[in-house]
């Protein structure tokens, strides 16, 4: 089966960056000149991905707005003779279908990719998690499906973490079939380091098989009172295959203040334009540390 949906979650509040999410959806704040979002739709686009389905919430209708067609701005562009930015706001446009969803209740990540079900049907699918951005010549989704045509399974994307920091994530544990890849046994939600099984974690890519919906619908409210998709892919394990696949890429929490402003500085320094203006900020605060 081809992977030609992506379920991106962006229902949350994006309490770590109030006071700017009280009016401004969280994946819209911008990294340079395009909101965070933009390069996780991005990176679905490249990797084959046909439909993003977007899981919202009550204020996030700027998502949906962006990666539709500004006729208003296009006209003023195009009479302006802006016509470099004019084909760039017109190809956003043109990115990909775009479905939305809403969540009427923030109830944890299983219950966000649950609410997609209706429009996901009898397909496997991928979901991208909106504040974490992952870089790479291969596009980290692209790299899961490609695991996933080779082994016919759910894959789960894992880096690996220090030690001393498995507290912060979801590790994975299982049986290596080969150097990148894991047959898994399950997932255990922020273990202290000496109970972690692996060092690998699970920043927020998935490829999924259609059958973690009846898996979610069954799951009891875990941590938090939600309905956490950790729990749903530990009985998926004991259901069918689910593979773990450690991805190549650097990569971004942008869902947090550091994650957005080390993003922030890389893709200064990554872009012609911007890289020397970058090196002389950097230079010049370097001399009042």
């Amino acid at each position: 089966m081809k992977i030609k949906k992506a379920v991106i979650p962006v229902a949350g509040k994006g309490t770590r960056f109030l006071p700017a999410t009280k009016q401004v959806p969280k994946e819209m704040l911008p990294i340079l000149d395009q909101p965070m979002i933009h390069y996780c739709v991005e990176e679905a686009v490249l990797s084959g991905i046909q439909e993003i389905v977007f899981v919202t919430s009550s204020g996030k209708e700027a998502i949906e707005n962006y990666f539709d067609r500004n006729i208003e701005l296009e006209t003023f562009l195009i009479k302006n003779n802006k016509q470099e930015l004019f084909e760039k706001i017109r190809k956003i446009g043109d990115m990909i279908e775009i479905v939305t969803v809403r969540q009427k209740e923030q109830l944890g990540l299983g219950h966000a990719v649950l609410c997609a079900k209706s429009v996901v049907g009898k397909e496997d699918f991928a979901v991208i998690l909106g504040d974490d951005i992952v870089v790479n010549n291969i596009p980290v989704t692209r790299q899961l499906i490609d695991c996933y045509d080779k082994h016919h399974g759910s894959v789960i994307g894992v880096m690996q973490v220090a030690k001393e920091l498995t507290y912060k994530y979801g590790i994975v544990k299982g049986t290596s079939i080969d150097g990148k890849t894991l047959k898994m046994q399950g997932m255990v939600e922020k273990p202290k380091p000496e109970d972690a099984p692996t060092n690998l974690a699970t920043p927020g890519r998935y490829i999924l098989k259609n059958e973690i919906f009846g898996a979610l619908e069954r799951i009891e409210r875990g941590a938090g009172g939600e309905y956490q998709l950790t729990d749903a892919i530990n009985m998926l394990c004991l259901e069918d295959k689910v593979f773990a696949h450690e991805f190549e890429g650097q990569r971004y929490d942008t869902g947090s203040l550091e994650g957005y402003l080390r993003a922030t500085v890389d893709f200064a320094l990554g872009r012609e334009d911007l890289r020397e203006t970058m090196i002389t900020i950097l230079k010049e605060k370097r001399k009042l540390i």
